[in-house]
């Protein structure tokens, strides 16, 4: 999605330049970060940016686990609050006590199937919630449309989002930010009515916006009900390996880390009220990720049958609309800011299989 270039009055350098960053931000938001990809990119911006504080806010619903932060805990640069993006008095409280100059926004019900049988907190979490934070940081930082507090021009909303709001793709293509909306279920439904939120307070308020949608996400600390780490807890407790249908449903698959470099870069960089999408050119099938995932454990924890792993492989009644083909076309990330992913998927799936290893005590 392109949100535009219309000319905003308060004075704002579209690429938000390192060094103006550092005098104005000091103390950032940042939503949902003790989950799977949040619980990533706060130590790794936190690491490489020794002039920014992080203000965690994160619920702690299954997805989420102050254990993906134990590296962190300590910080003097970091600090958590337990709560809902969706209670505005706590986020105003919080914008008011912590001075927030910046917002990167990864709070989000995230679980296709979940949503399919509880689709009322998906419409609340990813749709009020967003409105809920976004319209806090406007009030705080704005006067008036197109008007910011002189000491607030160059606050930033970063909104993160996904690729499934743009539906589904035939064997052949690439999403762009240009690829009309599709979703196809209630997750990406609600995920794509956000994205709108977002770009709705660009175009009425001038608000300095970025939305970034990646692809699949693997990697470390991602919970254990997605496919990766399912297959890899499966395996390794000797139990069926769920696939849903007959395996062929396509992903572009993006390391985390790799995520997290992509939205630090928008977070400074990128130009106000644009989307950049995110993905790693890592196309698998989930076939492909199984039978991958087993042959690695072979090698590194041998079943005690002397069988392969891909023994335990089962096939399991599809899930309604499953999208067949997802990927993305990274390439306005790549040329405009120079982005580009360190891993590709058989580089990744090895640390992320170490690292699951260790989290399960096998060795």
């Amino acid at each position: 999605m392109f949100f535009g270039n219309k000319t905003l009055d308060y004075d704002i350098n579209p690429y938000i330049k390192y060094k103006e960053l550092e005098k104005i931000m000091k103390n950032i938001l940042v939503t949902g970060g003790a989950g799977f990809i949040g619980a990533n990119f706060i130590p790794y911006f936190i690491r490489n940016n020794p002039d920014f504080s992080v203000l965690n806010l994160d619920l702690l619903t299954y997805a989420g686990d102050l254990k993906n932060l134990k590296e962190i805990k300590n910080n003097d640069r970091y600090n958590f609050v337990q709560g809902d993006i969706c209670d505005r008095n706590l986020v105003e409280e919080l914008f008011n006590k912590h001075d927030i100059y910046g917002v990167i926004h990864f709070a989000a019900e995230s679980h296709v199937d979940n949503s399919i049988t509880n689709p009322d907190e998906f419409i609340k979490t990813n749709i009020f919630g967003t409105f809920t934070i976004i319209d806090v940081a406007r009030n705080y930082w704005m006067d008036s449309p197109y008007t910011y507090k002189d000491q607030y021009k160059n606050c930033r909303f970063h909104h993160i989002s996904t690729d499934e709001v743009y539906g589904t793709l035939g064997k052949t293509g690439l999403f762009t930010e240009s690829t009309p909306y599709a979703p196809n279920s209630p997750y990406s439904a609600s995920k794509a009515s956000s994205d709108f939120v977002v770009r709705s307070y660009f175009h009425t308020y001038g608000m300095n916006v970025v939305t970034t949608n990646c692809s699949n996400n693997y990697g470390p600390k991602q919970h254990d009900e997605k496919l990766i780490p399912t297959i890899i807890r499966k395996a390794l407790a000797e139990e069926n390996i769920p696939i849903y249908g007959d395996g062929n449903n396509i992903r572009d698959w993006l390391y985390v880390l790799d995520h997290c470099k992509g939205v630090e870069l928008v977070f400074k960089k990128g130009i106000s009220g644009e989307t950049y999408n995110i993905g790693g050119r890592n196309e698998r099938n989930n076939n492909y990720i199984a039978a991958k995932i087993c042959e690695i454990l072979d090698e590194k924890y041998p079943r005690k049958n002397g069988e392969s792993y891909n023994k335990l492989i089962t096939y399991v009644e599809d899930r309604p609309g499953h999208d067949m083909r997802y990927a993305i076309d990274a390439t306005k990330l790549e040329k405009k800011l120079d982005w580009k992913a360190d891993e590709n998927f058989e580089t990744g799936i090895e640390k992320t299989i170490s690292w699951y290893i260790e989290k399960y005590n096998i060795l």
